[in-house]
């Protein structure tokens, strides 16, 4: 009777067992119940230190050859965080890696902001206040040209318009790009108002902070540095920008007089050259003040020091190279391929006594 009893119990236990493990014949543990919410991003995390990022250099300049690290305080030059600086790497004379902020700096060197108060790449202050509805060089060079168009108006009894920058355009190589901002009758911060086209044709970028969109090759990288409204352009080897849509508000309105009617509160662009690889002869109205020969003609200390050189820099729309001093050259070796020689370049042995081969041609 004992026997049965036990035998019984025995069946028992082993049917349990199989049906528990019916469906994993290897009784993998199951994974842990929640464990409350998740983690913040990591650069949130108290404490936490990232390797920064690196870039190699292929800039012709000292700075050739140079891999340089982001700091420790930005180590990258993306980062999640939309308040957070970024990494700008300088390949350039001054061969460095630094942190800024990633939206338009309107008292950095490179500013184009307001009614258009520009800082010069010698650290000047000036105004240029072109014409409503026409377009203007503001960097002409072999390799790049970058065009303005303002819009503005002309309150009763005043001798010129108030202007603003609608719009760029820029070419570089066989390419066009421009980007610009929306004719907006009532602001919403909220919601976007670029607009952008890529060798004449429209592209859209999604919203949503780090959005992205490249040409093929990344000769062109637009990304957004926030939600809406504010983006960085950058051309490898050549130019970086950033630029925000911001509107003419009403105490800007009523402290300026400037008579905005209340269908349009015209929208414009902030924008701030972060990075600008230039030839000596570069022109422009912007692009001359980076010039190593540049003397300011503007009267500095006045409250409104004014630069001149509207028909010297006019040009006919804003996608042509037709100003007087306009030395844009679309056949002119493009940034990239520029880069592919160099990074070539390097493997080369064609060293002297005179220096590393880089940039050297060698011929036997």
């Amino acid at each position: 009777m004992e026997m049965a009893k036990a035998v019984g119990l025995l069946v028992v236990v082993i049917a349990l067992f199989v049906q528990c493990n019916a469906r994993d014949p290897y009784a993998t543990p199951s994974p842990p119940g929640p464990l409350g919410p998740a983690p913040p991003p990591p650069f949130r995390v108290a404490g936490l230190t990232r390797p920064g990022e690196k870039e190699k250099c292929y800039q012709n300049s000292r700075c050739l050859g140079t891999t340089l690290q982001c700091p420790k305080e930005c180590p990258e030059r993306n980062p999640a965080d939309q308040t957070a600086k970024g990494c700008f790497v300088d390949c350039g004379p001054k061969c460095e890696a630094t942190c800024r902020h990633r939206k338009p700096n309107c008292e950095g060197v490179g500013a184009l902001c307001y009614d258009p108060r520009f800082v010069g790449g010698d650290g000047v202050m000036f105004y240029f206040h072109g014409k409503s509805d026409k377009d203007f060089s503001l960097v002409s060079d072999d390799k790049l040209q970058i065009n303005a168009h303002f819009i503005g108006r002309r309150p009763e009894g005043r001798t010129r318009d108030y202007t603003w920058v609608q719009s760029l355009g820029i070419m570089f190589g066989p390419h066009t790009f421009t980007v610009g901002a929306n004719k907006v009758a009532e602001w919403e911060e909220n919601v976007d108002q670029f607009f952008f086209t890529f060798d004449k044709q429209a592209f859209t970028l999604p919203r949503g902070h780090r959005t992205v969109w490249n040409f093929p090759e990344d000769e062109l990288t637009v990304e957004r540095t926030g939600e809406s409204n504010s983006i960085n352009v950058e051309i490898p080897n050549l130019m970086q920008l950033a630029i925000s849509v911001v509107p003419i508000t009403e105490e800007d309105n009523r402290v300026h007089k400037y008579g905005i009617p209340s269908n349009d509160c015209f929208a414009h662009l902030a924008i701030e050259f972060k990075y600008l690889n230039l030839s000596p002869a570069v022109e422009g109205v912007l692009g001359q003040t980076y010039r190593p020969d540049f003397k300011s003609p503007v009267k500095v200390g006045v409250p409104m020091p004014i630069m001149g050189g509207e028909d010297k820099y006019g040009t006919s729309s804003l996608l042509s190279a037709d100003c007087k001093l306009c030395s844009f050259n679309p056949a002119a070796t493009s940034p990239r391929f520029e880069s592919l020689l160099v990074d070539s370049a390097m493997g080369l042995d064609c060293t002297n006594k005179f220096g590393n081969g880089h940039g050297i041609v060698c011929r036997r």
